[in-house]
């Protein structure tokens, strides 16, 4: 079985490990911990980067650091996983969902305005598959109603909108290292704080609502609780292995690419024929080949492609369910408007095998791929 997913171990994760266990220290923000946080900061620019055991501890902690109340309200995509909206109704935020773009799967920012009401407190955008959602509209947006913006840019890491690293244009962002992620540590994040009003309460949140990083840089003589917080700090151990990957991170996006580059030229006569539709990647964009999809005619023939696949012994997935059609999703939030592209996409949407490593199967998976859309079409 070719499966959908595949971890990459660039080769020196287990040595640097071991060098922290040899080191004594295991728990958090040890010497591997900064190591991953300056080059976060050199990667994207943030004015700090804080590693966080999850993309979910990370956005948890951006809700902390806005004060939302319960009823406030955060805009965002229904097309995407349930930690974006949690880590707001964790707070008794209500997420409004908006729908997404046709082309990029991106929230669709000409619908944000109209979503705004007297209780809205922030924008929380996904960059869908690695492709940066259109910034400049929305961050003009933000300004203009005096809203914070926060990106989930789980799947963006190396990718660009207009030259700047996702996760680089809102106040707040956060990233993920989960094992299905391009740069991974097993379970694994990283909240980007490019407003500097928020540093300082970002690191005493971190640190279970104490003063502690302070303490350590010698800045007070003891510490102590000061603020509400929680345990977001990810062990040594798991900031090692990302060590490991990011010292490779530029190799490993490069191999990406180029098994997208080759799902992409597979499938083009498939397209022109109208027999699927491929990712569209706007000019302005850069994108990290997080993921490759196929969009397919209707439900019934997702189905039908995804079970052909696994009977050749292919391991190919659908994606959300979209927020506002769960039961989580119609008990704690609300939608500003109709949702047909979401709609539409999530029952379409199929994505195939992408890891480091398929580079000798990858044909097997082309081949299978279009035998069954042909046999489906037929």
């Amino acid at each position: 079985m070719i499966p959908f997913n595949k971890p990459y171990m660039t080769g020196r994760e287990l040595h640097y490990i071991s060098q922290a266990h040899a080191s004594g220290h295991l728990s958090g923000d040890g010497p591997f911990t900064k190591r991953c946080n300056a080059w976060l900061e050199q990667r994207t620019g943030a004015n700090k980067a804080l590693l966080t055991h999850s993309c979910t501890a990370a956005l948890e902690m951006a809700a902390l650091l806005l004060d939302l109340a319960p009823g406030d309200e955060v805009i965002m995509p229904s097309f995407t996983f349930v930690s974006t909206a949690n880590a707001f109704v964790l707070r008794g935020a209500v997420p409004v969902f908006v729908d997404i773009r046709a082309d990029t799967l991106n929230i669709d920012e000409t619908l944000i305005e109209a979503a705004i009401t007297p209780r809205t407190k922030a924008i929380c955008v996904v960059h869908y598959a690695g492709v940066g959602c259109e910034m400049d509209a929305i961050m003009d947006i933000a300004a203009r109603h005096d809203l914070p913006v926060i990106e989930d840019a789980a799947q963006g890491i190396l990718s660009t909108y207009k030259r700047k690293p996702l996760g680089s244009i809102g106040q707040l962002a956060a990233l993920s290292f989960h094992e299905t992620k391009n740069v991974i540590s097993g379970e694994g994040g990283a909240l980007l704080l490019n407003d500097e009003r928020f540093v300082e309460r970002a690191e005493i949140l971190r640190e279970k609502g104490t003063n502690r990083s302070k303490f350590f840089r010698g800045q007070i003589d003891k510490y102590t609780w000061v603020d509400v917080g929680s345990s977001y700090l990810p062990s040594e151990i798991l900031a090692a292995f990302l060590a490991a990957q990011l010292e490779h991170a530029d190799e490993i996006t490069e191999r990406r690419l180029a098994l997208w580059n080759t799902y992409h030229a597979a499938f083009a006569d498939l397209e022109a024929q109208g027999r699927v539709r491929r990712p569209i990647i706007p000019a302005h964009s850069t994108h990290n080949a997080h993921m490759y999809y196929l969009l397919l005619r209707d439900l019934a023939a997702r189905t039908d492609f995804i079970a052909r696949l696994r009977e050749a012994g292919v391991g190919a997935v659908f994606h959300y369910i979209p927020l506002h059609s769960s039961p989580a999703g119609r008990k704690y939030g609300r939608t500003a408007s109709p949702m047909p592209v979401t709609d539409d996409v999530s029952e379409r949407l199929v994505r195939l095998p992408l890891w480091v490593g398929l580079e000798d199967q990858q044909r097997h998976v082309i081949d299978t791929a279009r035998q069954a859309l042909h046999e489906i079409r037929a």
